[in-house]
């Protein structure tokens, strides 16, 4: 069997689910592998066939996406030229992990394509939604990776088609303990904004994992650091709690390690406020921004705050193995 796994490279969560679906695609048949886009920080570890510009969102410094980065450093001539550029036709079972080319390639060719993703769970029937109706942020989400059938992940089961999250092997055999100090990830806030807010907090040791640096730097009680996998992982198995957007690989991390955790989802990203739902409906404390009303609420959450007891079974094989019984014809 000749496999496809194409995989979205913008932001960590993607990357950090195929680290532990390739291995067990690679026992199932002939496996090769796609990413596209321009914003992870991880190294996925495997050879990859196929290495694509495709389209990604650039994070911002204020909360949210930066969309004038995103116009200039998106192509879309060059977008469809790779979609063209991507012969399909010998493989068996295509999977996309919310990856545009694949997807497009595989309608293009009249062939199934698999959505495997968060993405495909937000959407689905049962899961949260955000208050606001944010039409052309669903159609976005709906239309950015058209998929013939899908399987997602979220926080809960919500129907059978969506599954709990897949946590990294990495963060299962972590050392798990409690040094004191609080993990923060915000990659949409420039460090000023961080360290502004937080500075508020004098009491409180905060490791500031920053987008928007090289160097590790410390302002009094805050610590930045450049985003390194093993560096993170330390902080976040040894913290207290951990503030975070709205994503879903490091709040599902955070839950899995039974860590107190508070979100902050991006503006005008209607996936992260999807999630940030979801996990406002688990008891998971939200707020929208970093501005200064706000901070009573995370001297609450830092006060009284409590992990969520979910548990989370790695479940991957079994998924993997529905997927092709389902949609391989042998």
């Amino acid at each position: 069997m000749k496999i496809l796994y194409a995989i979205q490279g913008t932001g960590n969560g993607h990357v950090s689910r195929a680290k532990e679906i390739i291995p067990i695609l690679q026992k199932k048949g002939d496996l090769d592998i796609l990413i596209s886009g321009i914003q992870s920080d991880l190294d996925l570890g495997f050879e990859i066939k196929y290495n694509f510009h495709g389209l990604s969102f650039i994070f911002g410094k204020k909360g949210g996406i930066d969309y004038y980065q995103t116009y200039a450093k998106n192509r879309v001539r060059k977008f469809l030229n790779e979609i063209k550029s991507l012969s399909v036709n010998e493989y068996d079972l295509i999977i996309s992990d919310f990856e545009p080319i694949s997807a497009w390639a595989a309608k293009r060719a009249k062939k199934n394509c698999i959505g495997l993703s968060n993405q495909s769970a937000v959407l689905s029937l049962n899961a949260p939604q955000p208050k606001f109706k944010d039409p052309v942020g669903r159609l976005i989400l709906k239309r950015y990776c058209p998929v013939s059938k899908s399987y997602g992940f979220h926080f809960e089961r919500y129907n059978e088609d969506v599954y709990t999250p897949i946590i990294r092997s990495e963060v299962r055999n972590l050392k798990n303990e409690n040094k004191g100090h609080y993990t923060v990830y915000l990659p949409a806030f420039e460090d000023k904004k961080i360290i502004k807010r937080l500075s508020e907090f004098s009491h409180i040791k905060w490791e500031v994992f920053s987008k928007h640096s090289n160097v590790e730097y410390q302002v009094e009680n805050i610590k930045i650091k450049p985003i390194t996998n093993s560096d993170f992982l330390q902080s976040m198995s040894s913290c207290e709690g951990i503030l975070c957007g709205a994503g879903f690989a490091t709040p599902s991390e955070a839950i899995f390690l039974k860590k107190k955790l508070m979100v902050i989802p991006m503006k005008m990203q209607y996936e992260q406020q999807c999630n940030a739902q979801a996990l406002k409906k688990l008891g998971v404390p939200m707020i929208k921004s970093l501005k200064k009303k706000h901070i009573p609420q995370i001297d609450k959450w830092i006060a009284f705050g409590k992990p969520l007891d979910l548990h989370y079974p790695d479940l991957t094989e079994s998924i993997i193995n529905r997927i092709i019984k389902e949609n391989v014809k042998i």
